[in-house]
């Protein structure tokens, strides 16, 4: 039997006196009271109660065993009103990974969920690796390709495109390509979590896939190296379009072979549990999604 079930039916036994006003109580038959009762003293050894046709009375044993009963049951309730509390408000510290350069879309959000629920706190960490959700405690993350863990839950907030692109001085060196298969020729500097490694994927304009192999003297999991590096001249780059949208705007860099257009992805926000989610998670999650529908055009500049 559950032993929380039969310490609740012996509390309610005292009470109210008997097992019938339990029962009456606990929405429960006289008889499966006593079943509780009886199961709590053969696990301990011990009568409990004295039982007459009229009345029950505790034992020595019983009236010690009642008096931490009834304090593991108020600590019990207690525990749950708090927890309630917690579920109802955004409270504790909300532990945040994000990738770097996708900061400026997030710290907007922190700082309105602060403003907004001081009882809450942020830590926020960014970097460029695959972490590991559970293991070093963080609540979300946020992602701009498919986490590799399939067991985590992915929310999708925006979508968003890479862009082929280079600077003047590269081109006048190495010549304008002509074709995507010309790209396998060419210095190409690449995202170490880009979804599909050297194999840069594609449509066309009639909307059909297209990739092409490359390879190239740069791998970084950092997409500003990978813009320097395209701004000094060291190769072309696959890059996110919404980090070196000024610079095509600029001119700065220039993009290439616009009748093709990068495979399109997501900007996720990554949790480990979808039942009890903390009313923080919760929260946090619904402001960033709001906020990343109102800026999509900043994210994806070239949809």
């Amino acid at each position: 039997m559950d032993r929380l079930t039969s310490l609740t039916a012996f509390v309610r036994v005292v009470d109210s006196g008997g097992f019938s006003a339990a029962g009456r109580r606990l929405n429960m038959s006289t008889t499966m009271v006593s079943n509780h009762v009886q199961a709590l003293e053969d696990r301990l050894g011990a009568r409990l109660l004295h039982r007459t046709t009229r009345k029950v009375s505790l034992t020595e044993v019983g009236k010690a065993y009642y008096d931490r009963c009834t304090q593991i049951l108020a600590d019990i309730e207690q525990a749950d009103d708090i927890a309630g509390a917690l579920q109802s408000t955004p409270r504790g510290t909300l532990r945040i990974y994000t990738a770097t350069h996708i900061v400026p879309f997030i710290s907007p959000v922190v700082a309105g969920f602060l403003s907004s629920y001081p009882e809450a706190k942020v830590d926020l960490t960014m970097g460029e690796r695959n972490i590991d959700l559970i293991d070093e405690g963080f609540d979300i993350a946020i992602r701009l390709t498919p986490p590799p863990d399939s067991s985590l839950i992915v929310r999708s907030l925006a979508t968003w495109r890479h862009v082929l692109c280079c600077s003047h001085g590269y081109l006048e060196k190495h010549g304008r390509p002509q074709q995507l298969s010309e790209l396998s020729g060419h210095n190409c500097v690449r995202h170490a979590m880009y979804p599909y490694e050297d194999e840069w994927r594609f449509t066309d304009r009639k909307g059909m896939p297209a990739s092409v192999r490359i390879s190239g003297n740069l791998i970084t999991n950092s997409g500003e190296t990978l813009r320097t590096a395209a701004l000094q001249g060291i190769g072309i780059c696959l890059a996110a379009g919404f980090l070196v949208h000024d610079d095509l705007e600029s001119g700065r860099l220039v993009r290439l072979l616009s009748e093709y257009r990068p495979v399109e992805l997501s900007m996720n926000a990554v949790y480990p549990h979808r039942h009890h989610l903390s009313v923080k998670v919760r929260t946090f999650i619904d402001l960033l999604a709001q906020h990343s529908a109102e800026q999509q055009k900043l994210i994806n500049p070239y949809s």
